[in-house]
């Protein structure tokens, strides 16, 4: 009877002890962590609007936002960083260039001083990175793949899927990049010698990288590659929609409609590419071929079968999923967007398309953009930077600081949130000019470009985004492609109102007329 009386208090002690922990390890996270936080930027003057408790200024924020998209653009103009961040706008006019504001029970410093910027991004590189919250938030979506890895596991990952955007392996995407797009320009063809003229850019422009990433990415496997993109595109607004609950510690376990569609999806996405995995293994075992292929999935699979790494690290298969996910997603919306907006610029200022059409059709002598086409092809390259600022992939750039650094004069204390307001730098009128929210491609023509260390499109130093110079290529090779086949003039129907769903888009497509060139 002793004895079981003993091992009753100890489970009892062991429990207790375990729940005191988990207790003062959470007080600690969502109360006295962010507390200090904000003392230390206080005492260096840093400061920003009240939060309320529990929801930081979260409903502020969504209730500007809510605000400031309530309505369309009554034309087209490009001044948008108060309809997109209406609360930077605001925040900034009575704090400044830096200040704290709470997302929920996390605080963040939001800094638009591009110095400090591109010191935290090349000097602390290893010392930063993304937040539990935003790991949290993406969990189910792209999981643990490069764009959410921190320190080592970054460090790893990077170095594994790096060949796949350098060299040969990115010139024999450009083959698939022209052979996909030349099945679009044919369907568009088709479609006008039908009667039609009007057409969303943008869902061709989607159809069109999803199928180019579903090849790159998967090889002959593209067709369940497309099933997977629609699939991820909405779980991509599920989790967009979820991430906005995360201030409430152990939301994301709530049974609520979000979390069980959001689970499912999830589900179905990796059962997709467990099916493929599998298909490629299969192959290897039965002697069908010597390797699991030269595309990116094969490339991933090869180095699970390595085992373990450089420094101990390996991948498995969630890894190898999740790196597929994000891809996927980085290397299908963020191009397609791009190509969008670029479409829509050209369509609504036709005398810089004429000059690019005449540069493509001089460079390409009327043939199809190779490769080696694409360097000198410059006032395209003008176009898509000048796209790309006014409509910058993401409107903002996070990191939080894993370590104590110094920042110019500010001490960052570990556990802040530094959050960079892209958008807000892309359009200031203090770095660019009196004409910065206006379409001007000439401010990238010359070589030395003065305004390099504000355009930050793909953020920048070691951890910038490892897929431009792919997303680069395919931009200038669709873009090349569309304007040599048609001319294009914005239509009547289309408004103008630019959305931010983790990424900007056009809320009702971007509609254009067509026109095929008959050279």
């Amino acid at each position: 009877m002793g004895m079981v009386v003993l091992v009753a208090t100890i489970t009892i002690i062991m429990f207790l002890s375990i729940f005191l922990k988990v207790a003062h390890d959470t007080f600690s996270c969502y109360w006295l962590t962010p507390r200090r936080i904000k003392r230390i930027m206080e005492r260096q003057g840093v400061h920003g609007p009240k939060p309320r408790p529990l929801i930081g200024n979260i409903l502020d924020m969504a209730s500007l936002v809510s605000q400031s998209i309530s309505k369309d653009m009554d034309h087209i103009h490009h001044d948008i960083v108060g309809r997109l961040l209406p609360h930077y706008v605001a925040w900034s006019k009575e704090y400044g260039k830096r200040f704290i504001y709470w997302n929920g029970i996390e605080p963040r410093m939001c800094l638009a001083e591009t110095g400090l910027i591109r010191e935290l991004l090349t000097k602390y590189s290893t010392k930063a990175g993304k937040s539990w919250l935003q790991q949290l938030g993406s969990k189910h979506f792209i999981g643990r793949g490069l764009l959410m890895a921190n320190g080592d596991d970054w460090y790893h990952q990077r170095h594994i899927v790096a060949p796949a955007f350098i060299g040969d392996r990115l010139k024999k995407n450009a083959v698939h990049m022209v052979e996909c797009t030349n099945q679009m320009l044919q369907s568009l063809q088709n479609a006008v010698e039908s009667g039609e003229s009007e057409f969303d850019i943008g869902e061709h422009m989607t159809r069109l990288t999803a199928d180019i990433i579903s090849r790159t990415e998967f090889g002959t496997s593209y067709e369940k590659g497309k099933q997977i993109f629609r699939l991820l595109t909405v779980l991509q607004r599920r989790c967009a929609q979820a991430s906005r609950h995360l201030f409430f510690p152990g939301s994301r376990y709530f049974p609520n409609k979000y979390n069980r569609e959001i689970k499912s999806l999830k589900m179905e996405v990796e059962r997709l590419l467990l099916e493929i995995i599998q298909s490629r293994k299969d192959c290897v075992e039965i002697g069908r071929s010597s390797s699991y292929g030269n595309d990116l999935l094969g490339m991933l699979l090869n180095e699970m079968q390595k085992k373990r790494g450089n420094g101990g690290f390996s991948i498995n298969l969630q890894l190898i999923m999740d790196e597929c996910k994000t891809f996927f997603f980085t290397g299908h919306e963020t191009i397609a967007l791009l190509l969008t907006w670029t479409v829509m610029l050209l369509a609504s200022n036709p005398s810089w398309q004429d000059k690019v059409r005449a540069e493509v059709m001089q460079v390409c002598n009327g043939g199809t953009p190779s490769v080696d086409h694409l360097s000198k092809l410059s006032l395209l390259n003008m176009v898509i930077n000048e796209s790309l600022r006014l409509y910058p992939p993401a409107t903002l750039l996070p990191r939080m600081a894993f370590e104590d650094i110094i920042l110019g004069d500010l001490y960052i204390p570990k556990g802040l949130s530094i959050w960079i307001p892209v958008l807000a730098i892309h359009h200031s009128e203090e770095l660019w000019g009196k004409d910065a929210n206006e379409f001007n491609p000439n401010r990238f023509a010359s070589k030395s470009f003065g305004h390099a260390r504000h355009f930050i499109p793909f953020a920048a130093g070691p951890r910038n985004c490892i897929g431009q110079s792919f997303a680069i290529m395919e931009a200038k090779i669709i873009l090349a492609m569309l304007i040599s086949r048609f001319s294009f003039t914005i239509s009547e129907s289309y408004r103008h109102a630019p959305i931010v769903v983790l990424t900007i888009k056009p809320k009702y497509g971007v509609q254009v007329c067509l026109k095929p060139l008959n050279l």
